[in-house]
């Protein structure tokens, strides 16, 4: 029996392509596993486009687009989208340039599921720091503003674990193709990846606990003093750690500087700066499902 083929569109706006290379440099399972092999059993991606990836280019790549059916792909998004029209091409359709927000709000009108992949997509990120002149917002406050129902989940990270980007496509395949059952926080990220705050299963929390605090950078007691962001941001880092799992920030000696986080990046800054006392929440406090919020 023929496996089912889930289309997926990974449309690029405001970035730095950081997450295609991180998706790129997946271990396990490795981007020809993803891309050849069945994600689940009887359930293969089909990546029909990606201007990174692919080896199509010019204006017969780009129609590739305008025939996908309603319902019929999941629209992955790498990057924030602008308002400023003077912004971000990502074609050419009858000779005339196409933008990026007038390309997701097409797509993401058609497909069946957004899945926001890295900070910028997500909320704004690195692009919608001030000044913006692009006026970079993100996918999902753009879904917003031109009436767009789309299902949307957000994969933060500057960029994400490649982990994270595979493991929310296969709970969406294992929900039925159905986003209304996946677990996710008031954020709307997955449960699975962004549950628990960095600070819960850091390897240097008896530090903090202890009032053991590192003076700079590189130090082995906790960073908090030199700007760790770990007590306000939820992943999980510490568990899956990168690089096939080899290392993470707070391993290699440096702070974790809030990156899956909705006020990265103004509000995270200065990185090496200690975080003001009031703006630690209950530890070990997590986000609520959406089906709580509701």
């Amino acid at each position: 029996m023929a496996a089912q083929e889930i289309r997926v569109v990974w449309l690029q706006g405001g970035g730095c392509s950081g997450c295609t290379v991180s998706l790129a440099n997946s271990a396990f399972p490795s981007l020809r596993n993803i891309l050849v092999d069945q994600i689940l059993p009887g359930k293969h991606i089909s990546l029909v486009y990606h201007t990174t990836l692919m080896a199509g280019q010019g204006q017969g790549a780009f129609d590739v687009l305008e025939g996908l059916p309603k319902g019929g792909f999941v629209l992955a998004v790498e990057g924030a989208i602008p308002e400023n029209q003077e912004f971000c091409m990502v074609g050419e359709s009858g000779g005339e340039e196409v933008t990026m927000l007038d390309e997701f709000v097409e797509l993401a009108r058609k497909a069946a599921l957004i899945i926001s992949v890295g900070t910028c997509s997500s909320f704004g990120g690195i692009p919608a720091g001030a000044p913006n002149p692009g006026r970079y917002r993100s996918a999902a406050q753009v879904a917003a503003d031109n009436g767009i129902n789309t299902p949307i989940v957000n994969v933060p990270g500057c960029p994400p674990h490649p982990d994270w980007i595979t493991t929310t496509i296969g709970e969406y395949l294992l929900a039925g193709g159905d986003a209304s059952k996946l677990a996710v926080d008031a954020l709307g990220r997955p449960l699975s990846i962004y549950g628990k705050l960095i600070h819960e299963n850091c390897p240097r929390r008896a530090y903090f606990d202890e009032g053991k605090f590192a003076e700079k950078p590189g130090d082995i007691e906790c960073l908090h003093e030199v700007g760790c962001k770990g007590p306000i941001t939820y992943a999980d880092c510490p568990l899956r750690e990168w690089n096939d799992g080899t290392n993470w920030c707070v391993k290699a000696g440096g702070p974790c500087n809030g990156c899956t986080q909705p006020e990265y990046v103004d509000a995270m800054m200065p990185f090496y700066q200690k975080l003001p006392e009031d703006a630690l929440p209950k530890i070990g406090e997590t986000v609520k499902s959406r089906g709580e919020n509701e």
